[in-house]
């Protein structure tokens, strides 16, 4: 479409005879600005001034707990990213989680629930496009399908591909499968799906990843931080990661244990996931199954951190040692 700018009209051009202003983005149409943020404007108005509680620790202000019901469709891109942005204007990263509770059904648009902040959760009843998470920075997300569906949840694609691109902390829950480059460049998210495509944690950096199901090849390129725990059930995981700088590993470890159990548990709490729910009533017949993925140079961090620790060095100096030992190479 031809675009024809008009000296003297500041941001407005021609299309085709029409003026049309290129910095008007109908936010006022949003369903942030016209359904989201009047829906919580209680909650919000504690944000103001005379309400505000400075000094807080993240996640430790509790002003009360608020939902909202709505429909989403896939023209709703970047859903509950200005109804994020207010919530962070007004009270940081203090909000304890499920404060601001959006109840949301349909087929939610590209970048749903982008950058989510602390205290905002988006539960989505039916399943989402491409780049649903992206920079979420302490928020939730959790997608499950329509209690009508027919579908085995554990054998169909619930979120598009790039989900929780550049993530930075929060949790994320799908109730199926993920598309490609799920939780690429995760560097602090707890995500967890039933399933991914080709290129799944590249280039992740921390956070946690657990896929109960089958990945797609090139898996963990690239992964330098955090921990995946992938359900193998017929030990073929190996054939499909890059292997370049991450280790496979049977789970062995107690804390391991005990971490990937409680993820599951809150998955399940979170989802209703018929797949969670048999894994931990027979936890200790699947751990045999399960693979722990870590970056080599992250586990010679995590075990350095932990010697030093053991000969009572803060974790603080523990964290500084361990780096310059395995920057040495030692």
């Amino acid at each position: 479409m031809p675009l024809k700018p008009e000296s003297g009209k500041g941001h407005t051009v021609s299309i085709y005879g029409s003026e049309k202003n290129l910095y008007d983005f109908r936010l006022e149409a949003t369903p942030d600005v016209s359904l989201l943020i009047p829906a919580f404007a209680e909650g919000l108005a504690k944000g103001d001034p005379g309400h505000r509680v400075d000094g807080e620790k993240p996640g430790s202000l509790e002003i009360g707990r608020y939902e909202t019901s709505l429909k989403v469709s896939s023209t709703d891109r970047t859903f509950g990213t200005i109804m994020g942005s207010e919530i962070t204007r007004k009270f940081g990263n203090t909000l304890v989680d499920d404060t601001f509770v959006v109840h949301a059904q349909g087929g939610g648009g590209q970048s749903f629930g982008a950058f989510l902040p602390r205290g905002l959760t988006i539960r989505l009843t039916g399943d989402a496009n491409d780049g649903i998470g992206k920079g979420l920075s302490g928020g939730k997300i959790v997608v499950v399908p329509d209690k009508k569906s027919a579908f085995k949840s554990n054998e169909n694609i619930i979120v598009g591909n790039v989900a929780l691109y550049g993530a930075t902390g929060g949790k994320a829950y799908f109730n199926g499968i993920a598309g490609e480059r799920f939780c690429v460049r995760n560097s602090g998210a707890v995500a967890v799906a039933e399933g991914c495509g080709d290129h799944g944690l590249e280039y992740m950096t921390g956070g946690r990843a657990v896929i109960l199901g089958g990945t797609g090849k090139n898996f963990a390129a690239g992964m330098s931080g955090g921990i995946a725990y992938v359900l193998d059930m017929d030990h073929s995981l190996y054939r499909r990661m890059n292997k370049e700088m991450v280790s496979l590993e049977e789970l062995t470890e107690k804390y391991d244990i005990t971490e990937l159990r409680e993820i599951l548990e809150d998955y399940a709490y979170e989802t209703g996931s018929v797949l969670a729910d048999t894994i931990l009533e027979k936890y200790d017949e699947y751990i045999p199954y399960f693979k722990k993925i870590v970056p080599k140079d992250y586990q010679r961090m995590l075990t350095a951190i932990s010697r030093f620790e053991e000969q009572g060095i803060p974790y603080d100096k523990a964290v500084l040692e361990a780096f310059r030992e395995v920057s040495a190479g030692e």
